[in-house]
């Protein structure tokens, strides 16, 4: 009897591991980013998990683009998803956990599908990284904060900006593996 092609045979092991990794990475610079910009953001009133997150969405963005696989991104956010939903670290959202988690990564994947070229530009990777965590901060303020709107714009506004430059960061990281395994 012949077995059903799933979504996961169109990646090899090691695109898995390093899908694995870059969630496991942007998970576990959460607690360690999150602080430190807290103490930058919180006497100037600038929601700090939005600019926080684009040193996480970081992630996302160079996973997706190592792998060059379309669902890659939305696979490292779902991963991101699972193990905090089934951890309960960074709250106990539950399946929810999925949702404010997953779509940063389908995001990512719809701008890579949209922008794909030959040769990966800057510009790609910043828009990534915008609109992950465009959608990370709106989900988190739907789903927990509910920011009246002034606060929300001001949280999208600083949350596009630090996720613009943590794609940059994603590009140049990018280019210096890619230039070593080259």
């Amino acid at each position: 009897m012949k077995r059903k092609k799933s979504f996961l045979d169109g990646f090899t092991v090691f695109e898995l591991m390093v899908i694995g990794l870059t969630a496991a990475l942007g998970l576990a610079s959460k607690p360690i980013v999150v602080p430190i910009t807290h103490l930058i953001t919180g006497p100037l009133f600038i929601p700090g998990g939005a600019v926080a997150g684009g040193i996480y969405m970081m992630w996302i963005v160079l996973g997706a683009s190592l792998v060059g696989k379309r669902g890659a991104a939305t696979l490292i956010a779902l991963t991101q998803g699972l193990i905090v939903m089934l951890t309960g670290s960074f709250g106990t959202h539950g399946v929810v956990s999925l949702v404010t988690y997953g779509l940063p990564g389908l995001m990512v994947d719809l701008a890579f599908l949209v922008l794909r070229k030959k040769y990966v530009e800057p510009a790609d990777f910043f828009l990534a990284g915008v609109l992950a965590n465009l959608s990370g901060t709106y989900m988190s303020n739907l789903v927990f904060f509910r920011l009246p709107m002034l606060p929300l714009v001001l949280s999208l506004s600083t949350g596009a900006l630090s996720g613009g430059l943590g794609g940059l960061l994603a590009y140049s990281i990018y280019k210096r593996v890619h230039k070593m395994i080259a």
